[in-house]
C-alpha cells in the first residue's frame, strides 16, 4: 500500500513507525550511493605508501631501498625473479638452505679423504714407528689377509649375531616399558626412578658379576649388551610418546575411541617414527659394548680379533678390524634411518 507524506497520521503506530524507517533507510542509501567511488591506486595524498618487502629490508640493513632489486625481483645482473634472499643465501632456492646436493657429497668425501691423506702423510715421512701407526698401505694388505682367510667374515658375523640378539632383546623390553611410561602417570612414577638409577651404572662394571652368574658362555655377553641398553631405550620411548600432542587424542576421544584405540591407532603409529631413531642410536651403544664384551673370554668376534692381535703386536691388523666396526655400524645406522623415513612419512 503507497501512501503519501500527508497521509502517514491516519496509519496505524506501528505501521507508521516501520514506514519513517523504510524511508530512512531508502535516504541512507540513495546518499552512499550517489558519493564518488575512489579509485584504486587514489588514497590520502599525504600518507606516504608503504615500501615493498624487500625496501623494507633494504632500510632496515641500512641501505638505499629497492638497491639490488627491481620492482619486478629483479637484481641488476639480470636474473630474473630472484628474490634478496636467493642473493643472500645462493642455495635457498634450490634445497631449502644450506649447500646444495653437490655440494654436500663434496663435504663428506673430504670429512674422509683429509684424516686418511693425513695419515698416509705422517706415516709416509715416517714420523711414527710403523709398529705403533702402521700406513694405510700396511692395513689394506692385512685387511685383504683376513678376508682371505676367512677370518674377518667369521667374526664379523660372530658381532652381528650377538648383537642382533641383545639388541633385539633390549628393544623388546624397552618398547613396552616406554610406552607405559608415556601413556600412564602411575607407570611413570613407579619406574623413572630406578631405570634413571640403573642407567647411570656402566654394563661393564657388571662383568665379573655376569660372569659368576651366566658363566663366560654367550649369555653373559648377551647381558652386557641388554644392561648398556635397555634404560637408556627406555627414557628415549617414554619421551618419543610424550611427544606425541594431546590434541590428537582429544579429537579420537571426541570419535568415540576407547583408550586402547587411541594407544594402538594414533599414539603408537605417531611415535613410532622417534621409537625407531632411539633405537638407531642405542644401536651404536650395543655395537660398542659387543666388542666390549668379546674381549673377555671370547673364541671369536671383532673384539677377539683386536686382542688376540694385540699379543702379536700386529697394528695393521687392529687398525683394519677397527676399520670394519665402523663400516659396520654406518651401515646399520644408515638402514635404520631408511626405516624410519619409510616408517615416518605421514609425521610433519
Amino acid at each position: 500500500m503507497e501512501t503519501t507524506p500527508g497521509d502517514d497520521r491516519l496509519l496505524p503506530g506501528r505501521v507508521r513507525l516501520a514506514l519513517l524507517a523504510t524511508r530512512k533507510v531508502e535516504a541512507l542509501m540513495s546518499a552512499r550511493t550517489a558519493e564518488p567511488v575512489a579509485s584504486p591506486g587514489a588514497g590520502r595524498q599525504d600518507w606516504e605508501p608503504l615500501p615493498r618487502r624487500s625496501d623494507r629490508q633494504g632500510r632496515l640493513r641500512g641501505r638505499r631501498p629497492g638497491s639490488g632489486s627491481g620492482p619486478s625481483g629483479a637484481n641488476p645482473s639480470g636474473g630474473k625473479g630472484r628474490s634478496a634472499a636467493e642473493g643472500r643465501f645462493p642455495g635457498k632456492g634450490r634445497s631449502g638452505g644450506g649447500p646444495s646436493a653437490r655440494a654436500r657429497w663434496g663435504l663428506r668425501a673430504a670429512s674422509v679423504l683429509f684424516p686418511l691423506a693425513l695419515w698416509a702423510a705422517v706415516s709416509t715421512a715416517g714420523l711414527v714407528d710403523p709398529t705403533f701407526l702402521p700406513s694405510p698401505l700396511a692395513v689394506l694388505e692385512a685387511f685383504a689377509e683376513m678376508l682371505g682367510t676367512g677370518q674377518l667374515l667369521d667374526d664379523t658375523l660372530a658381532s652381528l649375531g650377538r648383537v642382533g640378539a641383545g639388541f633385539g632383546l633390549a628393544v623388546l623390553i624397552s618398547v613396552p616399558l616406554g610406552v607405559a611410561m608415556g601413556t600412564s602417570a602411575v607407570a611413570l612414577a613407579l619406574l623413572e626412578p630406578v631405570v634413571g638409577l640403573l642407567r647411570y651404572m656402566p654394563a661393564a662394571a657388571f662383568i665379573p658379576l655376569l660372569i659368576i652368574w651366566l658363566g663366560l658362555g654367550e649369555p653373559s655377553k648377551i647381558a652386557i649388551l641388554v644392561l648398556g641398553v635397555v634404560f637408556f631405550n627406555t627414557l628415549m620411548v617414554a619421551d618419543a610418546v610424550r611427544r606425541v600432542p594431546g590434541e590428537l587424542g582429544q579429537a579420537a576421544a571426541t570419535l568415540g575411541a576407547r583408550r586402547g584405540e587411541i594407544l594402538r591407532k594414533v599414539t603408537w603409529p605417531y611415535a613410532l617414527p622417534a621409537v625407531v631413531d632411539a633405537a638407531r642410536i642405542n644401536a651404536a651403544a650395543a655395537w660398542n659394548f659387543v666388542v666390549v664384551a668379546e674381549l673377555i673370554a671370547a673364541e671369536s668376534g671383532l673384539g677377539y680379533r683386536i686382542v688376540r692381535a694385540q699379543r702379536f703386536l700386529q697394528t695393521d691388523k687392529i687398525f683394519a678390524v677397527l676399520i670394519v666396526i665402523g663400516v659396520v655400524g654406518l651401515l646399520i645406522d644408515v638402514a635404520l634411518r631408511v626405516l624410519r623415513d619409510r616408517l615416518g612419512r605421514w609425521v610433519v
